[in-house]
């Protein structure tokens, strides 16, 4: 963590400074806003966080509810999601209250005596080492607690407007503020009233029901699995011995358990299979009580017994399968017509079962994803053209997650005698791991995302890929750290440098390319920083040696990589980074000898790889994306 730039800072670091909206932000809703999100589940708050890092951009969240939410539906986070809670730093804090699942135990009928389950396989949830973060279970409320103490130590001081329900909007291009949302108080003595607001883009993250979603005309597709669950996040006692352990657990009869431990060491969260749902029996199956789910869960569990002593929260539900055709406003018949005013996010454009733990996880990527783009054409650093990438972006990866969880949900409601082979549950879970954790993403070509005609150069880094964090030595005070760490939710852009052989400071393709960047007029550093901003404001350059820390001289390092910023013109020491010997991130990462630049997304994706001796195509690359400063 980086402070006293601006002065030496005695309280709490996370608090940064008010500035902007934040000076005199007004307690009520304003009658005109930048960004209107609906909605403080993940996916918005994630959006509103993100947003918050620009003080400039007055942003506001409603929500329908008259505070916090208390208790959340959603507790799996995956690896993916651990990463992006570093960029919002708050990845130590909700790792050390969160349980940690480290693989997953099959139990199945016992071939002696089908009445009982026994223990069959233990599958690693990581065997590959795809992330240094791990996967974990812990209550969603917590997470947007998280994400409500980013928003109020942000510059902006922004905070969620509760008790406001979303009624409708509409358009109208002709104004500043074209967007008119219809609000409704559903708390406290003006319970009722109406109230008509004006912003420039609005984001629906509200829900499976999403009134955003009708308000624009989306559509929803749908698949039924016609099969029903009990969950329940209990307390009790059992002789089981996997109840700490993620346990996917078929019997005899056919039934079937999800079993998945939660944070605090004692309470559990079930996932019982109620079996195929008849036609039009779905309101006889939600009327199954809590006590019609236990019993059916020892039976289960046989010859094991569970006395459950409390039932935190329950619930019955039908797997289903819905995805949006589209997650903005513009109709598929007028794409690239006309660029989009409301966007919806999460739930909102996909849902689908619960048990692969991928709502929370894919509906946060989706509000990182939209939130950058939306700050950077607001301030103006980027053409309005970027807010098109969203939905195209997106909705492929929702498709791949809906499909994804077809075979999922398939396989888990299958009676043990189905299965052709009898380890195909676990031998999917195993093979498809890398999915559920949150890597499989990989955005196609685009304006944001290149061409992998020089992927050779860092084979470590694909193109379109999240940017894979590896250890590397930091050069000033000769700290281990972990690359990507360093990545925050602050919108910028990241140019990581990796050097060639020569030693820092010799003429080499290096020293050559930082050159460039920092007097070229074409230069995206030159070109897209703002006049009497921070040369660091919109991209953070790194340089990463081939060398080790001591083999690195800093007064030879160009000045490129140690700017200095602030009102007093300090030096940036966290810039400069040398290999670890005990794992060279060159190796690693298959990074050229030769040296190679690898440009990065505000949102962790690399969007290019290109060589030191090619700064030309650098300039050409951002040129769509970038607006040269005014």
């Amino acid at each position: 963590m980086q402070f006293h730039q601006h002065g030496y800072v005695s309280g709490d670091p996370r608090i940064r400074p008010a500035a902007g909206i934040g000076l005199d932000r007004p307690s009520e809703l304003p009658a005109e806003m930048d960004v209107l999100i609906v909605g403080t589940g993940p996916a918005g708050m994630i959006t509103a966080a993100q947003l918050a890092a620009f003080p400039d951009i007055n942003t506001r969240i409603v929500e329908r509810r008259g505070g916090r939410l208390e208790i959340g539906q959603a507790d799996g986070i995956q690896a993916r999601s651990v990463e992006t809670f570093q960029a919002f730093g708050f990845a130590e804090r909700i790792i050390a209250e969160a349980y940690r699942i480290t693989a997953t135990v099959f139990w199945k009928p016992d071939p002696a005596d089908r009445t009982n389950i026994v223990r069959a396989a233990r599958a690693p949830d990581d065997t590959t080492g795809i992330s240094e973060f791990p996967h974990l279970i812990v209550n969603q409320a917590r997470v947007l607690d998280y994400f409500a103490e980013v928003m109020a130590y942000s510059p902006s001081r922004m905070k969620p407007d509760y008790g406001w329900e979303f009624q409708g909007l509409s358009i109208d291009e002709s104004s500043e503020y074209p967007v008119a949302v219809t609000l409704v108080r559903t708390v406290g003595e003006h319970a009722g009233e109406e109230r008509v607001v004006h912003a420039k883009y609005v984001v629906g993250a509200d829900g499976a029901h999403s009134p955003v979603r009708e308000s624009i005309g989306a559509k929803h597709s749908s698949t039924h699995a016609n099969h029903a669950w009990g969950v329940m996040d209990v307390l009790a006692v059992t002789d089981f011995p996997d109840i700490r352990a993620k346990c996917a657990i078929q019997s005899g009869d056919g039934g079937n358990i999800l079993l998945i431990p939660r944070e605090g060491g004692s309470l559990f969260r079930m996932y019982v299979d109620l079996g195929e749902v008849i036609e039009d029996g779905a309101h006889a199956v939600r009327n199954t009580t809590v006590e019609q789910v236990i019993a059916k869960a020892n039976r289960i569990l046989h010859p094991y017994t569970l006395d459950v002593k409390s039932v935190a929260w329950s619930s019955v539900y039908e797997v289903g399968h819905r995805l949006t055709d589209r997650f903005d406003d513009v109709p598929l018949e007028e794409l690239g017509t006309r660029l989009p005013r409301v966007f919806i996010t999460g739930d909102a454009c996909h849902t689908h079962s619960a048990k692969a733990g991928q709502g929370m996880n894919v509906s946060m990527q989706d509000g990182f994803n939209l939130a950058w783009k939306i700050a950077h054409v607001l301030v103006g650093r980027s053409p309005a053209s970027l807010l098109a990438t969203y939905s195209a972006e997106r909705k492929v990866i929702a498709k791949n997650l809906i499909d994804f969880d077809l075979e999922w949900s398939r396989l888990m409601a299958m009676r043990p005698e189905e299965f052709e082979n009898p380890t195909e549950l676990e031998d999917f879970y195993v093979r498809t791991f890398e999915f559920p954790a949150g890597f499989m993403t990989q955005y196609q070509s685009s304006m944001l995302t290149a061409e992998p005609a020089n992927q050779e150069l860092a084979t470590g880094f694909p193109i379109g890929k999240r940017f894979k964090s590896a250890p590397v030595v930091r050069v000033a005070d000769a700290n281990p750290v972990q690359l990507g760490h360093h990545h925050r939710a602050d919108g910028r852009w990241r140019l990581y440098a990796f050097a060639d052989s020569h030693a820092v400071g010799e003429a080499s393709l290096l020293t050559d390319w930082a050159q460039w960047l920092s007097t070229s007029p074409d230069s995206p550093l030159v070109k897209y920083t703002p006049d009497g901003a921070d040369i660091d404001s919109v991209f953070d350059v790194k340089l990463i040696t081939q060398q080790d820390f001591e083999g690195v001289d800093l007064r030879r390092v160009p000045a490129t990589f140690m700017p200095r910023t602030g009102p007093f013109g300090l030096i940036d020491y966290e810039l400069v980074y040398a290999t670890d010997p005990a794992n060279d991130i060159f190796e690693a990462r298959g990074i050229s000898r030769d040296g190679a630049v690898v440009v990065v997304r505000p949102d962790q994706y690399v969007a290019n790889v290109l060589p030191l001796q090619a700064p030309t195509e650098l300039a050409e690359f951002f040129a769509p994306i970038m607006q040269a400063k005014s």
